[in-house]
Protein backbone atom coordinates (compact mmCIF):
# COMPACT_ATOMS: atom_id res chain seq x y z
CA UNK A 1 0.00 0.00 0.00
CA UNK A 2 0.73 3.70 -0.73
CA UNK A 3 0.46 4.70 2.97
CA UNK A 4 3.65 2.10 4.43
CA UNK A 5 5.29 3.44 1.30
CA UNK A 6 5.08 7.15 2.40
CA UNK A 7 4.86 6.89 5.94
CA UNK A 8 8.75 7.59 7.29
CA UNK A 9 8.55 10.48 4.55
CA UNK A 10 6.04 11.93 6.57
CA UNK A 11 7.32 11.03 9.80
CA UNK A 12 10.78 12.47 8.60
CA UNK A 13 9.11 15.63 8.15
CA UNK A 14 7.18 15.55 11.17
CA UNK A 15 10.38 14.92 13.36
CA UNK A 16 12.57 17.87 11.06
CA UNK A 17 9.94 19.98 13.17
CA UNK A 18 9.65 18.36 16.49
CA UNK A 19 5.78 17.41 15.91
CA UNK A 20 6.05 13.41 16.58
CA UNK A 21 2.64 13.60 18.33
CA UNK A 22 0.77 14.79 14.97
CA UNK A 23 -2.45 13.23 15.13
CA UNK A 24 -2.07 10.86 12.77
CA UNK A 25 -5.14 8.84 13.43
CA UNK A 26 -7.20 10.91 11.69
CA UNK A 27 -5.41 10.46 8.09
CA UNK A 28 -6.83 8.69 5.52
CA UNK A 29 -4.37 8.03 2.67
CA UNK A 30 -6.34 7.10 -0.70
CA UNK A 31 -4.36 4.84 -3.10
CA UNK A 32 -5.96 5.45 -6.26
CA UNK A 33 -2.43 5.66 -8.81
CA UNK A 34 0.13 7.82 -9.84
CA UNK A 35 -0.02 10.68 -12.08
CA UNK A 36 3.46 11.54 -12.71
CA UNK A 37 5.57 9.62 -16.05
CA UNK A 38 8.88 10.09 -14.01
CA UNK A 39 10.74 7.66 -11.93
CA UNK A 40 11.58 9.99 -9.27
CA UNK A 41 9.39 8.84 -6.25
CA UNK A 42 7.47 12.63 -6.15
CA UNK A 43 4.20 11.79 -5.45
CA UNK A 44 5.40 10.30 -2.00
CA UNK A 45 7.19 13.57 -1.25
CA UNK A 46 3.82 15.07 -2.51
CA UNK A 47 1.97 13.21 -0.22
CA UNK A 48 3.89 13.66 2.53
CA UNK A 49 3.65 17.62 2.44
CA UNK A 50 -0.19 17.95 1.68
CA UNK A 51 -0.43 15.29 4.86
CA UNK A 52 1.43 17.67 7.20
CA UNK A 53 -0.39 20.52 6.04
CA UNK A 54 -3.77 18.42 6.39
CA UNK A 55 -2.89 17.47 10.01
CA UNK A 56 -1.39 20.99 11.00
CA UNK A 57 -4.86 22.59 10.14
CA UNK A 58 -6.73 19.73 11.90
CA UNK A 59 -5.13 20.45 14.81
CA UNK A 60 -5.73 24.15 15.37
CA UNK A 61 -9.11 23.82 13.89
CA UNK A 62 -9.21 20.90 17.40
CA UNK A 63 -7.76 24.15 19.31
CA UNK A 64 -9.95 26.73 17.85
CA UNK A 65 -13.18 24.18 18.48
CA UNK A 66 -12.44 21.56 19.95
CA UNK A 67 -13.63 19.26 16.96
CA UNK A 68 -10.98 16.51 14.82
CA UNK A 69 -11.06 17.34 11.50
CA UNK A 70 -10.43 14.27 9.48
CA UNK A 71 -7.27 14.31 6.49
CA UNK A 72 -8.16 12.66 3.52
CA UNK A 73 -4.87 12.59 0.70
CA UNK A 74 -5.54 10.93 -3.09
CA UNK A 75 -2.23 9.91 -4.47
CA UNK A 76 -3.03 10.72 -8.05
CA UNK A 77 -4.35 14.28 -6.83
CA UNK A 78 -1.11 15.07 -4.73
CA UNK A 79 0.77 13.99 -8.19
CA UNK A 80 -0.93 16.46 -10.16
CA UNK A 81 -0.71 19.04 -7.70
CA UNK A 82 2.96 19.13 -8.29
CA UNK A 83 2.02 20.49 -11.76
CA UNK A 84 -0.79 22.32 -11.28
CA UNK A 85 0.06 25.15 -13.50
CA UNK A 86 0.33 22.46 -16.08
CA UNK A 87 -3.51 21.93 -16.12
CA UNK A 88 -4.97 25.60 -16.13
CA UNK A 89 -7.07 26.74 -18.85
CA UNK A 90 -8.36 30.16 -19.61
CA UNK A 91 -11.32 30.12 -22.10
CA UNK A 92 -10.49 26.71 -23.13
CA UNK A 93 -7.04 27.03 -23.52
CA UNK A 94 -3.88 26.22 -21.85
CA UNK A 95 -2.01 29.18 -20.75
CA UNK A 96 1.22 27.73 -19.00
CA UNK A 97 3.86 29.66 -19.52
CA UNK A 98 7.15 29.00 -20.49
CA UNK A 99 9.56 31.09 -22.71
CA UNK A 100 11.31 29.30 -25.36
CA UNK A 101 14.20 30.46 -25.05
CA UNK A 102 13.80 28.89 -21.69
CA UNK A 103 16.02 25.46 -21.23
CA UNK A 104 19.46 23.57 -22.12
CA UNK A 105 21.88 24.28 -24.44
CA UNK A 106 24.83 22.01 -25.19
CA UNK A 107 28.48 24.03 -23.99
CA UNK A 108 31.63 23.47 -24.52
CA UNK A 109 33.96 20.48 -23.39
CA UNK A 110 30.65 18.18 -23.64
CA UNK A 111 28.75 19.80 -20.70
CA UNK A 112 25.78 21.67 -20.68
CA UNK A 113 24.12 24.89 -19.14
CA UNK A 114 20.51 25.62 -18.47
CA UNK A 115 19.74 29.21 -19.28
CA UNK A 116 16.18 30.57 -17.37
CA UNK A 117 14.58 33.76 -19.31
CA UNK A 118 11.05 33.20 -18.41
CA UNK A 119 10.89 37.24 -17.41
CA UNK A 120 11.69 39.26 -20.59
CA UNK A 121 15.00 41.25 -18.22
CA UNK A 122 16.64 38.15 -17.93
CA UNK A 123 16.52 36.71 -21.36
CA UNK A 124 17.50 40.03 -22.24
CA UNK A 125 20.26 40.22 -20.34
CA UNK A 126 21.90 36.85 -21.45
CA UNK A 127 21.51 37.92 -25.00
CA UNK A 128 23.23 40.65 -24.33
CA UNK A 129 26.44 38.99 -22.70
CA UNK A 130 26.64 36.29 -25.33
CA UNK A 131 26.90 39.36 -27.76
CA UNK A 132 23.89 38.05 -29.86
CA UNK A 133 20.52 39.68 -31.03
CA UNK A 134 18.37 37.11 -31.56
CA UNK A 135 17.14 33.83 -29.65
CA UNK A 136 17.93 31.62 -32.68
CA UNK A 137 22.01 32.31 -32.38
CA UNK A 138 22.21 31.59 -28.46
CA UNK A 139 23.22 27.93 -28.80
CA UNK A 140 25.87 28.56 -31.48
CA UNK A 141 27.49 31.15 -28.94
CA UNK A 142 26.52 28.61 -25.65
CA UNK A 143 28.66 25.84 -27.70
CA UNK A 144 31.89 28.08 -27.70
CA UNK A 145 31.18 28.55 -24.07
CA UNK A 146 32.83 26.76 -20.74
CA UNK A 147 29.46 26.29 -18.77
CA UNK A 148 31.39 27.02 -15.33
CA UNK A 149 32.34 30.61 -16.50
CA UNK A 150 29.16 31.08 -18.07
CA UNK A 151 27.57 30.98 -14.60
CA UNK A 152 29.77 32.96 -12.99
CA UNK A 153 29.59 35.57 -15.50
CA UNK A 154 25.66 35.48 -15.68
CA UNK A 155 25.37 35.14 -11.58
CA UNK A 156 27.69 38.47 -11.59
CA UNK A 157 25.38 40.25 -13.69
CA UNK A 158 22.24 39.17 -11.56
CA UNK A 159 20.91 36.73 -14.35
CA UNK A 160 19.85 32.55 -14.27
CA UNK A 161 22.69 30.56 -15.24
CA UNK A 162 23.31 27.51 -14.32
CA UNK A 163 25.94 24.95 -15.47
CA UNK A 164 24.50 21.73 -15.44
CA UNK A 165 26.05 19.33 -12.77
CA UNK A 166 25.90 15.60 -11.64
CA UNK A 167 24.98 14.80 -8.49
CA UNK A 168 28.22 14.38 -7.61
CA UNK A 169 29.52 17.79 -8.98
CA UNK A 170 26.79 18.93 -6.66
CA UNK A 171 27.87 17.31 -3.26
CA UNK A 172 31.17 18.84 -4.06
CA UNK A 173 30.59 22.00 -4.03
CA UNK A 174 30.70 24.47 -0.79
CA UNK A 175 27.13 25.33 -1.14
CA UNK A 176 26.01 21.37 -1.21
CA UNK A 177 27.49 21.29 2.68
CA UNK A 178 25.94 24.40 3.68
CA UNK A 179 22.36 22.92 2.43
CA UNK A 180 22.98 19.46 4.20
CA UNK A 181 24.11 21.41 6.97
CA UNK A 182 20.41 22.72 7.73
CA UNK A 183 17.03 21.31 8.26
CA UNK A 184 14.91 20.82 5.70
CA UNK A 185 12.30 23.15 7.32
CA UNK A 186 13.71 25.31 10.44
CA UNK A 187 11.19 26.23 12.56
CA UNK A 188 12.29 28.56 15.58
CA UNK A 189 10.79 30.85 18.09
CA UNK A 190 13.07 34.02 17.84
CA UNK A 191 11.40 36.56 20.59
CA UNK A 192 8.78 36.33 23.34
CA UNK A 193 4.92 36.80 23.01
CA UNK A 194 1.71 35.96 24.56
CA UNK A 195 -0.23 33.14 24.17
CA UNK A 196 -2.13 33.62 21.02
CA UNK A 197 -5.66 34.46 21.88
CA UNK A 198 -8.07 32.06 19.59
CA UNK A 199 -10.50 33.95 17.49
CA UNK A 200 -13.46 33.26 16.16
CA UNK A 201 -14.81 31.68 12.54
CA UNK A 202 -15.39 28.42 11.07
CA UNK A 203 -12.20 27.54 9.38
CA UNK A 204 -8.99 26.78 11.22
CA UNK A 205 -7.14 29.66 10.25
CA UNK A 206 -9.75 32.18 10.21
CA UNK A 207 -8.35 35.68 11.43
CA UNK A 208 -5.26 34.88 10.81
CA UNK A 209 -3.77 37.62 8.64
CA UNK A 210 -0.91 36.99 5.87
CA UNK A 211 1.31 39.85 3.95
CA UNK A 212 2.48 37.61 0.94
CA UNK A 213 5.82 38.91 -0.74
CA UNK A 214 5.86 36.96 -3.63
CA UNK A 215 6.70 35.46 -6.88
CA UNK A 216 6.15 33.04 -9.24
CA UNK A 217 5.21 29.18 -7.61
CA UNK A 218 6.93 28.39 -4.48
CA UNK A 219 5.92 31.50 -2.02
CA UNK A 220 2.66 32.36 -3.40
CA UNK A 221 1.70 28.49 -3.24
CA UNK A 222 2.52 28.58 0.56
CA UNK A 223 -0.01 31.80 0.95
CA UNK A 224 -2.40 30.53 -1.27
CA UNK A 225 -2.52 27.32 1.26
CA UNK A 226 -3.59 29.46 4.19
CA UNK A 227 -5.97 31.45 2.54
CA UNK A 228 -7.38 27.84 1.53
CA UNK A 229 -7.79 27.74 5.23
CA UNK A 230 -9.71 30.75 5.54
CA UNK A 231 -6.87 33.12 6.77
CA UNK A 232 -6.66 36.76 5.44
CA UNK A 233 -4.18 36.81 2.35
CA UNK A 234 -3.32 40.39 1.09
CA UNK A 235 -0.21 39.59 -2.21
CA UNK A 236 1.89 43.10 -1.86
CA UNK A 237 3.44 43.12 -5.52
CA UNK A 238 5.88 46.23 -6.95
CA UNK A 239 3.87 48.20 -9.44
CA UNK A 240 7.00 47.93 -12.05
CA UNK A 241 8.07 44.17 -11.24
CA UNK A 242 7.18 41.73 -13.96
CA UNK A 243 4.75 38.88 -13.66
CA UNK A 244 3.41 35.63 -15.29
CA UNK A 245 -0.36 35.99 -15.77
CA UNK A 246 -0.65 32.17 -15.90
CA UNK A 247 0.96 31.84 -12.51
CA UNK A 248 -0.99 34.75 -11.21
CA UNK A 249 -3.81 33.10 -11.70
CA UNK A 250 -2.61 29.55 -10.42
CA UNK A 251 -1.22 30.88 -7.60
CA UNK A 252 -4.34 33.77 -6.91
CA UNK A 253 -7.11 32.17 -5.62
CA UNK A 254 -8.09 33.07 -2.13
CA UNK A 255 -6.72 36.13 -2.19
CA UNK A 256 -6.27 39.58 -2.34
CA UNK A 257 -3.80 41.77 -4.12
CA UNK A 258 -2.27 45.55 -3.64
CA UNK A 259 0.70 47.15 -5.33
CA UNK A 260 3.15 49.12 -2.71
CA UNK A 261 6.44 50.46 -4.10
CA UNK A 262 8.72 49.79 -1.43
CA UNK A 263 11.19 51.82 -2.78
CA UNK A 264 8.55 54.94 -2.22
CA UNK A 265 6.33 54.18 0.56
CA UNK A 266 7.41 51.24 2.76
CA UNK A 267 6.13 53.13 5.45
CA UNK A 268 2.46 51.86 4.01
CA UNK A 269 3.74 48.22 4.21
CA UNK A 270 4.83 48.84 8.14
CA UNK A 271 1.32 50.10 8.67
CA UNK A 272 0.34 46.87 7.03
CA UNK A 273 2.78 44.57 9.32
CA UNK A 274 1.01 45.97 12.60
CA UNK A 275 -2.27 43.63 12.17
CA UNK A 276 -0.29 41.19 10.32
CA UNK A 277 0.08 37.80 11.70
CA UNK A 278 2.83 36.07 9.37
CA UNK A 279 4.99 37.71 6.95
CA UNK A 280 6.74 35.84 3.81
CA UNK A 281 9.33 37.01 1.77
CA UNK A 282 10.22 34.94 -1.09
CA UNK A 283 12.55 37.64 -2.58
CA UNK A 284 16.37 36.96 -2.70
CA UNK A 285 18.03 36.84 0.09
CA UNK A 286 18.68 40.05 1.85
CA UNK A 287 16.53 42.75 -0.42
CA UNK A 288 13.58 43.30 2.16
CA UNK A 289 16.31 42.81 4.86
CA UNK A 290 18.08 45.60 4.00
CA UNK A 291 14.65 47.88 4.55
CA UNK A 292 14.04 46.44 7.82
CA UNK A 293 11.40 43.62 6.72
CA UNK A 294 14.00 40.59 8.52
CA UNK A 295 12.41 38.29 11.03
CA UNK A 296 14.72 39.65 13.66
CA UNK A 297 13.70 43.27 13.35
CA UNK A 298 9.97 42.16 12.91
CA UNK A 299 10.14 40.39 15.84
CA UNK A 300 11.18 43.03 17.84
CA UNK A 301 8.68 45.74 16.23
CA UNK A 302 5.90 43.18 16.00
CA UNK A 303 5.85 40.36 18.99
CA UNK A 304 3.88 37.09 18.11
CA UNK A 305 4.76 37.73 13.98
CA UNK A 306 5.78 34.56 11.75
CA UNK A 307 8.32 35.37 9.40
CA UNK A 308 8.52 32.67 6.43
CA UNK A 309 11.81 33.17 4.55
CA UNK A 310 11.84 31.32 1.21
CA UNK A 311 14.82 31.14 -1.44
CA UNK A 312 16.37 29.54 -3.57
CA UNK A 313 20.01 28.36 -2.24
CA UNK A 314 19.41 29.08 1.77
CA UNK A 315 20.75 32.14 3.53
CA UNK A 316 23.79 29.64 4.30
CA UNK A 317 27.21 29.23 1.81
CA UNK A 318 28.75 31.14 -0.97
CA UNK A 319 25.33 31.31 -3.10
CA UNK A 320 22.99 32.46 -0.54
CA UNK A 321 22.32 35.66 -2.29
CA UNK A 322 21.87 33.54 -5.68
CA UNK A 323 18.79 33.58 -7.52
CA UNK A 324 16.71 30.59 -8.53
CA UNK A 325 13.87 29.21 -9.80
CA UNK A 326 12.60 25.10 -9.62
CA UNK A 327 14.11 24.27 -13.14
CA UNK A 328 17.51 26.08 -12.37
CA UNK A 329 17.95 24.51 -8.95
CA UNK A 330 16.68 21.08 -10.50
CA UNK A 331 19.48 21.18 -12.98
CA UNK A 332 21.90 22.55 -10.29
CA UNK A 333 21.73 19.73 -7.63
CA UNK A 334 21.88 16.74 -10.18
CA UNK A 335 18.00 16.09 -10.75
CA UNK A 336 18.52 16.60 -14.03
CA UNK A 337 21.68 14.65 -15.42
CA UNK A 338 23.63 11.90 -15.11
CA UNK A 339 26.96 12.89 -17.42
CA UNK A 340 26.03 11.19 -20.19
CA UNK A 341 22.42 11.83 -22.24
CA UNK A 342 21.10 14.76 -22.47
CA UNK A 343 19.47 17.02 -19.42
CA UNK A 344 16.06 17.40 -19.12
CA UNK A 345 13.92 18.83 -16.47
CA UNK A 346 11.57 16.42 -14.30
CA UNK A 347 8.23 16.62 -15.87
CA UNK A 348 6.80 18.78 -13.14
CA UNK A 349 8.03 21.45 -10.55
CA UNK A 350 8.28 19.73 -7.68
CA UNK A 351 10.72 21.64 -5.77
CA UNK A 352 8.26 24.92 -5.98
CA UNK A 353 5.08 23.15 -5.11
CA UNK A 354 6.63 21.50 -2.45
CA UNK A 355 8.07 24.13 -0.94
CA UNK A 356 5.34 25.99 -1.18
CA UNK A 357 3.37 23.66 0.71
CA UNK A 358 6.44 23.22 3.80
CA UNK A 359 6.32 27.01 4.24
CA UNK A 360 2.60 26.75 4.68
CA UNK A 361 2.95 23.85 7.40
CA UNK A 362 5.69 25.71 8.98
CA UNK A 363 3.35 28.56 9.57
CA UNK A 364 0.70 26.27 10.86
CA UNK A 365 3.46 24.98 13.21
CA UNK A 366 4.52 27.91 14.46
CA UNK A 367 0.50 29.09 15.03
CA UNK A 368 0.28 25.35 17.19
CA UNK A 369 3.03 26.37 19.11
CA UNK A 370 1.99 29.92 19.92
CA UNK A 371 -1.52 29.06 20.81
CA UNK A 372 0.28 26.80 23.68
CA UNK A 373 3.65 28.82 24.06
CA UNK A 374 3.35 32.22 22.55
CA UNK A 375 6.76 33.55 21.19
CA UNK A 376 7.21 35.17 17.50
CA UNK A 377 8.55 32.25 15.29
CA UNK A 378 11.25 32.18 12.30
CA UNK A 379 10.04 29.67 9.76
CA UNK A 380 12.96 29.07 6.91
CA UNK A 381 13.16 26.89 3.46
CA UNK A 382 14.95 27.15 0.32
CA UNK A 383 14.35 25.17 -3.25
CA UNK A 384 17.79 23.22 -2.38
CA UNK A 385 17.05 22.22 1.00
CA UNK A 386 13.36 20.89 -1.02
CA UNK A 387 15.92 19.25 -3.07
CA UNK A 388 17.47 17.18 -0.72
CA UNK A 389 14.44 16.33 0.87
CA UNK A 390 14.14 15.01 -2.14
CA UNK A 391 17.31 13.11 -3.11
CA UNK A 392 16.72 11.67 0.73
CA UNK A 393 13.55 10.22 -0.25
CA UNK A 394 14.97 8.58 -3.78
CA UNK A 395 17.65 6.93 -1.74
CA UNK A 396 14.88 5.84 1.06
CA UNK A 397 12.20 4.38 -1.76
CA UNK A 398 14.41 4.16 -5.25
CA UNK A 399 12.15 4.57 -8.40
CA UNK A 400 8.46 4.33 -9.05
CA UNK A 401 7.94 1.00 -10.47
CA UNK A 402 4.66 1.96 -11.61
CA UNK A 403 4.59 5.37 -12.47
CA UNK A 404 2.68 6.19 -16.24
CA UNK A 405 3.98 6.32 -19.59
CA UNK A 406 2.77 9.99 -19.85
CA UNK A 407 1.60 12.70 -18.11
CA UNK A 408 -2.04 13.10 -17.46
CA UNK A 409 -4.54 14.64 -20.34
CA UNK A 410 -6.49 17.61 -19.48
CA UNK A 411 -9.69 15.45 -20.94
CA UNK A 412 -8.25 12.27 -18.08
CA UNK A 413 -7.93 15.20 -15.49
CA UNK A 414 -11.56 16.00 -15.64
CA UNK A 415 -12.26 14.94 -12.21
CA UNK A 416 -9.79 16.44 -10.31
CA UNK A 417 -10.67 20.47 -12.33
CA UNK A 418 -13.08 23.17 -11.57
CA UNK A 419 -14.28 26.52 -13.44
CA UNK A 420 -14.17 29.66 -12.01
CA UNK A 421 -15.27 32.69 -13.63
CA UNK A 422 -13.01 35.49 -13.40
CA UNK A 423 -11.92 38.84 -14.90
CA UNK A 424 -9.36 36.84 -16.65
CA UNK A 425 -11.79 34.68 -18.21
CA UNK A 426 -13.45 31.34 -17.43
CA UNK A 427 -10.79 29.58 -15.40
CA UNK A 428 -10.58 25.96 -15.33
CA UNK A 429 -7.87 24.88 -12.29
CA UNK A 430 -7.28 21.93 -10.35
CA UNK A 431 -9.37 21.49 -7.08
CA UNK A 432 -7.66 21.43 -3.79
CA UNK A 433 -6.34 18.32 -2.87
CA UNK A 434 -7.04 19.09 0.54
CA UNK A 435 -10.58 19.83 0.49
CA UNK A 436 -13.96 18.04 -0.63
CA UNK A 437 -14.36 17.03 -4.16
CA UNK A 438 -17.38 19.44 -3.92
CA UNK A 439 -15.49 22.42 -2.17
CA UNK A 440 -14.62 26.04 -3.91
CA UNK A 441 -12.57 28.47 -3.22
CA UNK A 442 -14.32 31.44 -1.21
CA UNK A 443 -12.63 34.01 -3.73
CA UNK A 444 -11.00 33.79 -7.42
CA UNK A 445 -7.66 34.91 -8.80
CA UNK A 446 -7.60 38.60 -9.51
CA UNK A 447 -5.25 40.75 -11.54
CA UNK A 448 -2.06 42.21 -9.31
CA UNK A 449 -2.61 45.69 -7.64
CA UNK A 450 -6.64 44.90 -7.89
CA UNK A 451 -7.17 46.01 -4.65
CA UNK A 452 -5.84 48.66 -1.99
CA UNK A 453 -3.00 48.08 0.16
CA UNK A 454 -5.71 47.60 2.94
CA UNK A 455 -7.07 45.24 5.43
CA UNK A 456 -10.22 44.02 5.46
CA UNK A 457 -12.38 45.88 8.22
Amino acid sequence: MYQDRMAPILAELLATVGWEDAPLDRLEIVDDGLSLPTPWPVTANAVASLAAVGLAASRIHEIRTGKKRAVRVSTRHSGLSMASSSYLLVDGKAVKFRDPFTGFYEAANDRWVFLHGNFPHLRDGVLEMLGVRHVDDVAQAVKKRDPFELEAEGIAKGLCIAAVRTREEWLAEPQADAVLSQKMLSVNRIGDAPLRSISSGAEPLSGIRMLDLSRVIAGPMSARTVAEFGGEVLLVSGPGLPSIESLVIDTGFGKRAAFVDLRKDSERLKRLLCEADIFLDSYRPGALAAKGFDAQSLSKKHPGIIHIDLDAFSEMGPWSGRRGYDSLVQATTGMCWDGKSKPRNLPCQPLDYLSGYLAAFGAMIALIRQYEEGGSWSVRLSLAQTSEWMWSTYSSLGVETAMPDASMTFEQATPFLAEYQTDFGLVTALKSPLQDAAWRWPSVPVPLGTHAPAWIA
